[in-house]
C-alpha cells in the first residue's frame, strides 16, 4: 500500500484550493482521466466534484461492505469476531474456491470475504429481532441501506433474507461514484469512514503517518453488461475522499494503479 504523496498531486492541489480563503472558490484542477473512467472527489469542505460518467448508476458489488461497517462494524470489531471461510457456507460459494481461512473483520474487508460478512450479518440480524422485534430490526437495516436500494426491495415485515445480493452479487444495491462519495462525505458517516480507514491501514500507519492513504478496490458487474466486471477504487487520506470507477473489463489491480496515478501521484524520492 503506497503512502507517499507527490509534491504536486491532484489531492494536494485540491486541498490547497479548498482551504484557500477567497471570495469565490475556484474549482480544483481537472483530473486527467482515461476514456471510460469516472471520478467523484471531495476536499476538506466536503464539496463534491464529479467527472466523466460519475452520475451513472451501477451495481454496488462488494462496496456494500462499507454499509455493513457503518451498521455493525463497531460491534463486530469490539466483539473480536472471526470467521473460518472454507470456500462455502451451505449453498453459497466464496469467490476464492479454497476460501480465505480464518479472518477477522480487517482481513475480511481487505480480502473481500463475502461469506464472513454474510455470517456476521445474519448473526446480527437475529440479535436485532430478538432484542427489538421484527419491525425495529428491519428499520435498523433500512436506515443505512435505503439510499442504495431504491424501490427494489419488496415490502415485507422483518429483516429480509440476507443472501449474496447484500454482500456483492446482483444489482439489488446500486450506486454511482458521485452518490457513493456524497454518502461518504456526509458528516453522519464520519465515524464509519474513520473506522473503515483504520481497518484498512495498519496501526503503525494510522498512528505515526500524517495523511496516510487508505484504498479499497472491488470489481462489480459492468454497467449495461453484467457478464463483464468493472473495477472501482475508493480511498482517502483524511483530507480528501475519492471514488474512481473504471470501464467494463477492468481489474481491481488496474483500479488501484489508476487511483494512485490520479490522486496520489509518484512517491517521494528518498
Amino acid at each position: 500500500m503506497q503512502m507517499g504523496l507527490g509534491a504536486r498531486t491532484l489531492s494536494g492541489l485540491l486541498a490547497t484550493a479548498m482551504l484557500a480563503a477567497a471570495p469565490q472558490k475556484a474549482p480544483p484542477p481537472r483530473p486527467v482521466l482515461l476514456p471510460g473512467e469516472s471520478l467523484a472527489l471531495a476536499g476538506p469542505d466536503m464539496e463534491v466534484y464529479a467527472y466523466g460518467d460519475a452520475r451513472v448508476e451501477g451495481a454496488m458489488g462488494a462496496l456494500s461492505q462499507l454499509l455493513w461497517v457503518k451498521l455493525e462494524g463497531a460491534a463486530w470489531e469490539s466483539g473480536v469476531l472471526s470467521f473460518k471461510c472454507a470456500g462455502a457456507m451451505g449453498p453459497y460459494r466464496c469467490a476464492l474456491p479454497k476460501g480465505h481461512g480464518r479472518v477477522d473483520l480487517s482481513r475480511a474487508l481487505r480480502e473481500g470475504c463475502s461469506l464472513a460478512f454474510m455470517g456476521w450479518a445474519r448473526m446480527s440480524a437475529q440479535r436485532w429481532m430478538d432484542d427489538y422485534g421484527d419491525g425495529a430490526a428491519r428499520a435498523r437495516l433500512l436506515d443505512v441501506f435505503q439510499p442504495f436500494l431504491g424501490r427494489r426491495l419488496p415490502d415485507a415485515e422483518g429483516v429480509p433474507e440476507l443472501g449474496p445480493e447484500w454482500f456483492g452479487e446482483g444489482d439489488l444495491l446500486r450506486t454511482s461514484p458521485e452518490a457513493l462519495l456524497r454518502w461518504l462525505a456526509d458528516p453522519a458517516q464520519e465515524e464509519a469512514v474513520r473506522q473503515y480507514r483504520r481497518l484498512l491501514l495498519s496501526f503503525m500507519d494510522e498512528t505515526f503517518r500524517d495523511n496516510a492513504w487508505w484504498f479499497e478496490t472491488v470489481a462489480t458487474p459492468g454497467a449495461g453488461d453484467a457478464s463483464q466486471k468493472q473495477a472501482w477504487a475508493v480511498g482517502g487520506n483524511g483530507l480528501v475522499l475519492a471514488v474512481l470507477r473504471l470501464p467494463p473489463g477492468s481489474t481491481r489491480e488496474e483500479a488501484l494503479a489508476r487511483f494512485k496515478a490520479v490522486m496520489v501521484g509518484p512517491p517521494r524520492k528518498k
